[in-house]
């Protein structure tokens, strides 16, 4: 007698033939797809998992390059007359392999420089002008839809691009992570933040190193301080906010009655601060 492959056929498909089954009757609107989509993973056909990589696969069309961007305040930027030792700080600071270069002025964004440029001048004599080294940035609108920026993504190879207004004007960047996190959720790598490792580290020196995720509410409790808890929820928050731009490695800013100097920042937000306080606010 022949087998029925009523029962055993959909333990045998694959995912994008069970899905396939699942939706082979006329699914008139995306509110429908999405509801199959649900009854599917209620009744274990996808995982939960499958489900939401799916709805944000479905959502990531609705939104625009501003909804994902990081900000022009919270851009890490090198200038692009910056000595060779800070830039190799940065790299390594940060773990990132794509810098935005500035000129004079921040907005003037001259080029985009690849940490693996710089292996070719490890052990010379003559230090790289860096301007020689930039790879061209891509421009694109804050109103580009996401799926259409990820399709350039892929066609150009890039991996970084430049977010200007309709003026002109630059208004942050964005890379083809920040577009996969709006699918698949957040990607954590070996530099993101380790729960283990405590965000206020005091040092022999006297100084605290501090991680700009440290919570104000905390920072203000360690420091015995009165900075503001109402409008940011993280030091490396306010300490952007109240500059107006994201301070590069190196850089210092004063808050209060405290000197924070960066040690660490990526071209998303500063990481770490060298904290010096001359006492309690």
């Amino acid at each position: 007698m022949s087998e029925d492959l009523s029962t055993t056929g959909p333990t045998r498909r694959t995912f994008w033939g069970r899905l396939g089954h699942l939706l082979s009757g006329e699914v008139r609107s995306r509110k429908e797809l999405l509801h199959e989509l649900r009854e599917a993973a209620a009744k274990e056909l996808i995982s939960r998992d499958t489900l939401a990589m799916l709805e944000g696969a479905l959502e990531v069309s609705d939104l625009r390059v501003s909804d994902a961007m990081i900000p022009r305040a919270q851009m890490a930027t090198l200038g692009a007359d910056t000595d060779l030792p800070t830039i190799l700080a940065a790299v390594v600071d940060s773990g990132h392999s794509r810098f935005p270069v500035h000129g004079d002025d921040k907005d003037e964004i001259l080029g985009i420089l690849m940490a693996k440029d710089l292996l070719y001048f490890f052990g010379k004599t003559t230090p790289p002008d860096i301007r020689t080294l930039l790879r061209p940035a891509a421009l694109i609108p804050e109103s580009m839809h996401l799926n259409v920026l990820l399709s350039e993504f892929k066609l150009t190879h890039n991996h970084m691009a430049i977010v200007v207004d309709e003026y002109g004007g630059i208004s942050g960047l964005i890379t083809i992570e920040d577009v996969l996190e709006e699918i698949v959720g957040e990607i954590d790598d070996e530099h993101d933040e380790d729960d283990e490792i405590p965000r206020i580290q005091p040092q022999a020196d006297g100084t605290t190193l501090v991680d700009a995720l440290t919570d104000i509410e905390d920072f203000n409790e360690h420091f015995g301080s009165r900075l503001p808890e109402n409008e940011f929820d993280t030091i490396g928050g306010l300490v952007t906010a109240e500059i107006g731009h994201l301070l590069e490695p190196g850089e210092t800013a004063t808050l209060g009655r405290h000197a924070f100097l960066v040690t660490a920042a990526d071209e998303r937000r500063v990481l770490q601060f060298r904290v010096t306080s001359a006492h309690a606010d």
